[in-house]
């Protein structure tokens, strides 16, 4: 009968393997297997069908407003059924938060000595929980981004002006090179330690990544204090410096861009050891380490406040605004208020603070810069040329009524008792200009104090602008990127179901760009 011939016929052969699956039907073969095999074709038949006219169908984007998250992330929940790590027997996770507090476990486990690189994974991964419910596989990438690609520690030997040789370390981490060649910040001062290059970079993953733009994540630096040396002592140390950290970086592999205590005399005196090391040292007619920067990111960061008031129909004409710090960042903000008609208050640095209670115009920031051009200058110096300036009064600059604060001063300069005393003066936003002012306590304390917050990873994607428009960059299309930016992350926010949460929204954006070119590179 029918079923004896199947038994007992063999196994069928393939004929081509190139075409449609086609058997050797032997004469002894019964109807019934002929039926078996025949649909058998047809099925592979309409598979190859199906996967031609989906090839041929707009691929969708995860974070585009016309596709929409919820509809592009339906892929099948066996990666939940995967385990997350495999070192004392399988761990799997359930939800999304489940899967966020085991990859903030395994950080601690990795990494307990490392404080701001733990603050950096938690707060991140608390973002993503969201997507990791809707795509488990997610976690698994996300995982594979806690480690970064390469991390580089030197010895950096200069001489000071005694004839003593000073010994720094010297950092640069190569986090991330999924979207395209590392570009990222050099920071020099004595709080750099390697826990911070490692958080700094993690986040500028997140930031490089949100824009759009082909280009990975990397963050250098050193111990060295620069405020308190010759001009001679920073070139030597600069040089030095450089001299070891150029068998890693050059155009199209990593692009070092300023950060802080980095500004144009320290990256003219780095470019300049790096040309005598180098033959090369342009990228598509655009300079290495190019300096055309400085004043984006301040620049960008008022654009991003812009944004954010449009949002409430409020604008910055008028507003009083506090600026914490006096870097380059800090004084390009100041110009670009009073370009908005709105009244810069303040200036910081480690002598304490000036308060200009009717406001500092064009004049007093052309005095300001002058003084802070000078290595070394304090604040204080300000108060001998005006007459209305107050020093360190009030004695906490928190206590100083404004409308909008912008944080471009040392790390974890803002907590969550400044947020309280800025909240109680009526403060209405706090944008973060500089890497990692907000603590997370003042972050929580913004979000229950109804304070608007735009995040580091938002605010400092000026120097990416830059990168990417070359000599194109006109104060029009800086501004058309601003807006395309955080319409982005205000998008994504909504979608996820934390609106106005600009730190949430900047972290899926950013994440789920580098994540869906991580995957495509497979385990690297």
């Amino acid at each position: 009968d029918s079923q004896s011939d199947i038994a007992h016929s063999g196994p069928t052969i393939p004929l081509l393997r190139r075409q449609p699956l086609t058997m050797i039907l032997r004469p002894s073969y019964s109807a019934a297997y002929r039926a078996i095999a025949a649909r058998h074709v047809q099925q592979q038949q309409a598979a190859v069908a199906t996967r031609f006219m989906s090839s041929n169908q707009p691929k969708k984007h995860l974070v585009t407003h016309e596709e929409g998250v919820h509809q592009t992330m339906k892929l099948p929940t066996a990666w939940r059924n995967k385990p997350l790590f495999r070192r004392q027997g399988d761990v799997r996770f359930k939800s999304g938060m489940e899967a966020s507090k085991l990859l903030i476990a395994e950080a601690h486990r990795r990494d307990s000595h490392d404080a701001e690189y733990i603050d950096s994974i938690a707060s991140t991964m608390e973002c993503l929980s969201p997507l990791f419910d809707r795509n488990p596989r997610y976690a698994f990438v996300a995982k594979q981004l806690m480690e970064p690609e390469r991390f580089i520690q030197f010895r950096v030997a200069w001489m000071d002006d005694l004839g003593v040789v000073r010994l720094n370390r010297g950092f640069r981490i190569q986090y991330s090179s999924s979207l395209g060649p590392y570009q990222g910040p050099l920071h020099l001062g004595p709080h750099v330690n390697a826990g911070l290059i490692k958080a700094l970079g993690f986040d500028n993953v997140f930031s490089n990544g949100l824009t759009g733009y082909d280009v990975g994540s990397s963050v250098g630096g050193s111990d060295f204090n620069p405020f308190d040396k010759s001009e001679a002592e920073v070139q030597r140390f600069c040089q030095s410096y450089m001299t070891e950290l150029a068998k890693y970086v050059g155009p199209d592999i990593d692009d070092p861009t300023m950060g802080m205590g980095v500004a144009e005399k320290e990256m003219g005196y780095l470019l300049g050891q790096y040309k005598r090391i180098n033959s090369k040292f342009t990228s598509g007619n655009v300079p290495f380490m190019n300096k055309k920067s400085s004043e984006v990111p301040g620049k960008a960061a008022v654009l991003f406040a812009k944004e954010m008031l449009k949002d409430i129909n409020q604008s910055l004409m008028g507003k009083r605004c506090l600026i914490i710090g006096s870097g380059k960042t800090a004084r390009a903000i100041a110009a670009k208020l009073l370009e908005y008609g709105a009244i810069p208050l303040t200036f910081s640095d480690e002598s304490g603070h000036v308060y200009e209670p009717s406001g500092i115009d064009g004049s007093k920031l052309r005095t300001i810069s002058n003084i802070k051009l000078e290595r070394g200058a304090m604040l204080g110096r300000y108060v001998i040329s005006s007459t209305t300036a107050k020093f360190n009064e009030p004695s906490n600059i928190f206590d100083i009524s404004c409308d909008l604060c912008f944080g471009c001063g040392p790390i974890k300069t803002i907590n969550a008792d400044a947020v309280t005393r800025l909240a109680d003066n009526g403060c209405m936003g706090v944008i973060e200009a500089g890497h990692k002012n907000v603590t997370l306590d003042a972050r929580q304390a913004l979000k229950s104090r109804g304070v608007m917050y735009a995040p580091h990873i938002v605010t400092l994607t000026g120097v990416n602008i830059v990168h990417a428009h070359k000599h194109d960059l006109t104060d029009n299309t800086l501004e058309e990127e601003v807006h395309r930016i955080y319409n982005d992350v205000k998008s994504a926010a909504t979608e996820f179901n934390a609106r106005g949460d600009l730190f949430a929204g900047g972290s899926m954006v950013g994440f789920l760009r580098v994540a869906d070119a991580m995957l495509a590179h497979g385990a690297i």
